[in-house]
């Protein structure tokens, strides 16, 4: 029923009325003013009975029946003479039962309302007898069951999938004496370096050794994640640490919570949380790795709600509100982040059967097939407003390196299906050695980076996993190159030795110069720190694994007697700030990837190759494996080189 407008004081909404007695005699106007003034309160009335009618009658909708018996039901008339009431031809029975159970009804709703009432007033009076105390320790006790409600909703299962052929996880056991107790002198190191994160930092994200307190840095926010635990579980398990495995997974089931206020690291929590629980999941088979996996997956997903979909790079994982670093030519993404989220993303969608995961990092892979590269390089930095570049400044150390692994490692890890990325690594290596890769005055082969036109000659530690992934990239390489690349990888390994060989300490920089006389040496101070850092070991390993030259060992224990002798404290392990000084002052900081990377891989060089064997399995950035998904056992379609 529309209600009628109202009519304005002014008259505005009807012309006005002639009253002149030149139109009508004056009765007459008096007559029709009489007549309009009856027909008003008869139209008011209309409208308030309307009114009253609508408010005030029962909602006979509350009271509608659906079960159709036969007393409720319009039948055909036959007898007349029951004092029935004919209505065309049918009778209603059953009327006087229906207004009788409507009444019942009525009743005990106003009994049920009348109780109601009468308990509530009871536990208030009660609630009003307790302290204080009492009545926060039952509100705290609410709040917990609603948060276990919520986590039960969380944890709901996955759908089943099947498992790749996961191969070589408990084996490596080497025939050598030698190489068997060096292999067990790394396993004690793991073990002196978790205790004391067990006792002194146990929950926080990383440990200070010497402090012996607990460490976290802003990729983490401003909450207790655990990042060590979960960064380490699958070193863990593959030195056979079985306890100490359990321990973690005790601690993630019962305290990893991704529902803080906390702005983190898109790129550093997928590599090492992420990962870290897939590769403890796929390694044991607990289920809580996998749907903590999941969960924290979902956090990250608001990060990618940008104009382009390229990520920001941090997260708040209670908001979901994204931004990215200061710093990074004006609020620019950065390469080596957005662009390492690959691997991990396609297992999550194999594992959840939802292909978010996969449609977010596909995305982002057929924006950077658009988009113009000069020189046919990658540069760092891309705006996500835009989709413009930044700074052109190519890197395969910092800012860019994990970009150019992830593309090479989607091409293994899709069983060698994914042509798509195996192209884009190829095009992307040859211009990369044409224009970065040199030749030092003295013979070392080393990666420069391009900054705005010009190549700096400079090499950091970080680049120093290329060695490892021209070596891995050499099988199936353009041209019958693979002879070259794995000669390539030997090189620059031969580079970052001596970046090492050439401090006091026998441990490298954090980037090194190759500047007149100058060779593979610091000059700046604050390049002359070493944090635990993996990334030469891990060249190390890759290359004895695909050439078997014992010199990689050597120079692999070479490390491992440095770390024992400079980075060893009561505490734990510690970075060191001058490589070059013979009495060293600690960082204080024992990294998370220390663990999970720089362990890791010494364990596995000096471990039989049928421990993690690289046709089975694919090593994300932080070293942790993920099993190779073989066309028959993958539900990812959105690819063709899937279907």
């Amino acid at each position: 029923m529309t209600t009628p407008a109202l009519l304005p004081l002014s008259g505005r909404r009807l012309p006005p009325l002639s009253l002149g007695a030149s139109a009508f005699p004056h009765h007459r106007a008096t007559l029709r003013l009489s007549e309009k003034f009856i027909l008003l309160l008869i139209l008011s009335a209309f409208i308030t009975l309307c009114f009253g009618a609508f408010f005030f009658l029962p909602d006979s909708s509350k009271h509608k029946r659906f079960d159709l018996g036969l007393e409720d039901v319009l039948i055909p008339h036959v007898d007349t003479s029951k004092g029935d009431r004919d209505l065309g031809g049918f009778l209603i029975h059953g009327q006087g039962r229906d207004q009788h159970r409507h009444r019942e009804e009525e009743e005990r709703l106003r009994n049920k309302i009348r109780a109601d009432h009468e308990k509530a007033l009871e536990e208030a009076k009660e609630k009003l007898k307790k302290s204080r105390d009492e009545i926060q320790a039952e509100i705290q006790t609410e709040k917990n069951k609603v948060v276990q409600e919520l986590k039960k909703k969380d944890s709901k299962p996955l759908p089943p999938v099947p498992l790749p052929n996961l191969i070589g996880i408990n084996s490596g056991e080497p025939a050598d004496p030698d190489i068997r107790e060096k292999r067990n002198k790394i396993k004690e190191m793991m073990k002196h370096a978790w205790d004391n994160y067990r006792q002194y930092g146990w929950g926080h994200n990383e440990l200070k050794p010497i402090a012996r307190k607990g460490h976290s840095t802003n990729i983490f926010g401003n909450s207790q994640m655990g990042a060590t635990i979960v960064d380490a579980l699958d070193t863990l398990y593959i030195m056979g640490l079985h306890d100490e495995f359990r321990e973690g997974q005790e601690w993630i089931d019962k305290n990893l919570d991704f529902g803080v206020n906390s702005e983190v690291s898109v790129f550093e929590v997928n590599i090492r949380f992420i990962g870290g629980l897939l590769a403890a999941y796929y390694l044991s088979g607990q289920e809580v790795f996998k749907i903590k996996a999941v969960q924290l997956a979902g956090k990250l997903l608001p990060a990618f709600n940008t104009p382009t979909g390229i990520p920001w790079a941090m997260v708040n994982l209670k908001s979901g509100v994204g931004r990215n670093w200061g710093w990074a030519s004006a609020g620019s993404s950065i390469l080596a982040e957005f662009g390492t989220l690959h691997m991990e993303f396609v297992h999550l969608s194999y594992l959840t059967g939802d292909p978010v995961y996969y449609n977010k990092v596909m995305h982002i892979r057929k924006l950077l097939q658009k988009m113009d590269r000069p020189n046919g390089l990658y540069p760092n930095y891309l705006n996500p407003r835009t989709g413009r570049w930044g700074q052109h400044h190519t890197s395969v150390g910092g800012l860019g390196d994990s970009f150019y692994e992830y593309l090479l490692k989607a091409w293994l890890m899709s069983d060698k299906m994914d042509t798509e990325a195996r192209k884009m690594y190829d095009d992307a290596i040859e211009a990369i050695e044409k224009h970065l890769v040199r030749k030092s005055n003295g013979g070392l082969t080393f990666i420069g980076e391009w900054k705005n036109g010009h190549l700096e000659r400079k090499m950091g530690h970080l680049t120093c996993f290329a060695g490892g992934m021209f070596a891995l990239g050499a099988d199936g390489s353009r041209d019958d190159k693979a002879g070259h690349y794995l000669q390539l990888g030997a090189e620059i390994a031969h580079t970052c030795h001596e970046s090492y060989d050439r401090t006091t300490l026998k441990l490298g920089p954090e980037a090194f110069k190759f500047d007149g006389g100058v060779e593979a040496v610091a000059v700046r101070q604050n390049e002359k720190y070493y944090i635990l850092r993996p990334e030469v070991i891990e060249t190390y390993w890759y290359m004895w694994r695909f050439t078997h030259d014992p010199k990689y060992r050597q120079w692999g224990w070479e490390a491992t007697q440095a770390i024992d002798k400079y980075c060893r404290v009561s505490g734990g392990f510690s970075g060191v700030k001058d490589v070059y000084s013979s009495s060293p002052t600690y960082d204080d900081v024992q990294q998370s990837f220390f663990l999970a990377e720089t362990l890791k891989y010494l364990y596995l060089l000096f471990s039989n190759d049928d421990l993690l064997p690289l046709d089975n399995w694919v090593f994300n950035t932080e070293a942790h494996p993920l099993p190779v998904l073989h066309l028959a056992n993958t539900t990812l379609s959105g690819n063709p080189a899937y279907r």
